[in-house]
């Protein structure tokens, strides 16, 4: 990706993503990311400039030549009718003109105000749409212990344990990965993890998942290639680390081994996992949970404690009006006569 950015970039965009990677401290694929949403939107402006050949698939527009002049013209509504362009032509979900819309105000900002290509940040008042909020997918515990149960391949130690981590630590996927044997320290119970901005927080760590990092480094091969990297692939030609995809693969694998594939479970739905469990189980405070799971902010931990239905249940049954009964107002009628008839 890093040679297509040199060959399909404007020389603003290429110091765009520098600035990204360099300045903002971000990650290759955060940079991957902002690349594909900016991509896009270079690709609009030179198709509604009509600078782009007749016939020409929208994927297959090059963006090069888009001039910054194209940027600097346009205006707030027209980024709204961009994103009417990506919800109704692309079928773009409210989630991806989200991230979009934040992709592009931060690209306008770094143009007007810290490289002063552009006089003006015309869309400095673009809007989020509106998001829907989800209660996120997670397994239940017995859910979870039927997971662990079940696992069994050729990797069995290596897979277990990073299943083990996901759903004692909450870990996002890229911690998991970027995770190296230098990262673990046995005595301290801890874990070092590189969050996102390559922010680095330290995970305390229980038995289950002491027991199942020394079970799997017992038994790691080691890699020539990078030999630092606590989870590595087992193949005897490629022992390198083990790439995003790969775990994914683990876990979808183990998952339809558990009989538990038809959830959509994916390695993230472990990480919220993780999080439920630790509330609802371990009664976790919402302001510790957001230090473990890495947020900025305890209103994205808050979803969590929405989530436990035994916690609205209690909520339900505490209320002192709970085993109130009010006698309908039928047969209080027929009570009353026939009180008056008794006393004729």
């Amino acid at each position: 990706m890093k040679e297509q950015y040199r060959k399909d970039c404007p020389q603003y965009l290429r110091d765009y993503l520098t600035y990204v990677r360099v300045v903002r401290n971000h990650t290759e694929r955060t940079e991957e990311n902002y690349y594909i949403d900016l991509r896009t939107f270079l690709r609009y402006l030179k198709m509604i400039h009509g600078d782009v050949p007749d016939g020409t698939p929208f994927d297959e527009i090059t963006i090069s030549d888009v001039p910054l002049s194209y940027l600097e013209s346009f205006t707030l509504m027209g980024a709204y009718e961009f994103m009417n362009y990506l919800m109704n032509e692309r079928g773009n979900a409210n989630s991806s003109r989200s991230r979009m819309t934040s992709a592009l105000r931060q690209f306008y900002e770094y143009l007007s105000s810290k490289a002063m290509l552009i006089s003006k940040n015309p869309i400095e008042q673009l809007e989020h749409p509106k998001s829907i909020q989800k209660l996120p997918k997670f397994l239940e515990l017995e859910q979870s212990q039927q997971l662990l149960s079940e696992i069994d391949s050729r990797n069995q130690k290596r897979d277990y344990c990073i299943i083990t981590l996901f759903l004692n630590c909450g870990m996002r996927l890229s911690e998991l990965v970027g995770l190296n044997i230098g990262d673990y320290s046995e005595s301290a119970r801890t874990l070092r993890v590189f969050g996102k901005g390559q922010k680095e927080r330290i995970i305390y760590i229980n038995d289950a998942c002491i027991s199942a990092i020394n079970d799997y480094l017992a038994v790691r091969p080691k890699s020539p290639i990078e030999p630092d990297a606590m989870f590595i692939s087992s193949h005897a030609n490629n022992l390198k680390r083990l790439s995003n995809r790969r775990v994914q693969r683990i876990v979808e694998d183990q998952l339809k081994r558990a009989g538990l594939g038809n959830l959509g479970i994916s390695t993230h739905k472990l990480r919220h996992t993780a999080a439920t469990l630790m509330y609802e189980y371990g009664g976790v405070d919402p302001m510790v949970l957001k230090e473990v799971l890495g947020h900025k902010s305890v209103a994205t931990t808050q979803i969590y404690t929405h989530l436990s239905d035994s916690d609205r249940r209690n909520a339900a049954e505490s209320s002192p009006l709970a085993n109130f009964k009010a006698s309908k107002r039928g047969e209080a009628a027929k009570d009353k006569k026939d009180d008056d008839s008794a006393d004729d």
